[in-house]
């Protein structure tokens, strides 16, 4: 039997700082397509030297306004049997890319998530993730024709196609999701913004009430559920991001309308 080849996706926006690490952890990859949506840094002359196991990286230079877009165009790039999508700010591991070979070669499914571990600088905070605001497990790892991104800013939705298979758990991606509190509080405006701009698209921003509600039931899912208040005021905080993203959004869009119609995506 043919040996499944997998393809390695980067979707980037003047990432030059965090592409070299993140690059240079997809070298053990049969194929690396990078794809950089108006990056004005030097994104462009890294991602062009990047090698992997099949050779150099194929780079796809664009414009994509919706984040799913750009994502489906770099998916479509890719031609091996399975894909591994990581962002600019994540690194895979060797003992997760044995993982990888080992589900891509055996699986009969469509996709399966990845653990992630996540890290404030260099902490790693295990605990409190959810919300939109961040995840434990992303399903990242996707027979190539299985997955779909939704025309969408930000978080946007997927369509599978296949069955989902059992997590790899047994090594996760590191992903350096926020430099420190400063940097986490930036992505939750960021963010917020995107999504207030969806919401004013979608024609449907949800009432006060009803995102005052998200607001609770996500903080406690966050810090109670998922064991936010393990990690004492990093949990705390990480679980007010994530019920506060919703509400935030709903308000940006219901006061400020003429600010976020036009928002674009925002950077990785």
């Amino acid at each position: 039997m043919r040996a499944r080849s997998v393809s390695a996706l980067v979707v980037a926006r003047n990432e030059a700082a965090r592409l070299p690490a993140c690059l240079a952890s997809l070298a053990a990859a049969d194929e690396l397509v990078v794809v950089l949506d108006r990056s004005t840094d030097g994104s462009r002359n890294i991602a062009s030297g990047a090698l992997c196991r099949g050779g150099a990286a194929r780079v796809l230079e664009g414009a994509w306004e919706l984040e799913g877009e750009r994502r489906n165009a770099g998916i479509d790039a890719c031609t091996g049997d399975w894909v591994l999508e990581v962002d600019a700010d994540e690194r895979v591991p060797p003992e997760l890319w044995e993982a990888v070979r080992r589900v891509a070669a055996d699986s009969p499914h469509g996709f399966h998530r990845v653990r992630i571990d996540n890290h404030v600088g260099d902490r790693l905070i295990r605990h409190g993730w959810g919300g939109s605001f961040g995840t434990t497990l992303k399903p990242v790892l996707f027979r190539r024709g299985a997955k779909r991104w939704r025309a969408q800013r930000v978080h946007p939705g997927l369509d599978w196609t296949g069955t989902e298979g059992p997590p790899i758990e047994e090594a996760g991606i590191r992903h350096e999701v926020d430099r420190d509190i400063s940097d986490m509080l930036r992505r939750l405006d960021r963010y917020s913004s995107a999504k207030a701009a969806d919401l004013l698209e979608a024609g449907d921003i949800g009432s006060l009430p009803g995102n005052l509600r998200r607001f609770v039931s996500r903080f406690g899912k966050c810090y109670v559920s998922r064991g936010g208040w393990k990690e004492g005021g990093w949990g705390l905080l990480i679980s007010l991001c994530a019920g506060l993203f919703p509400l935030l959004a709903h308000l940006k869009a219901r006061l400020e309308p003429e600010r976020h119609r036009t928002r674009s995506t925002p950077a990785e």
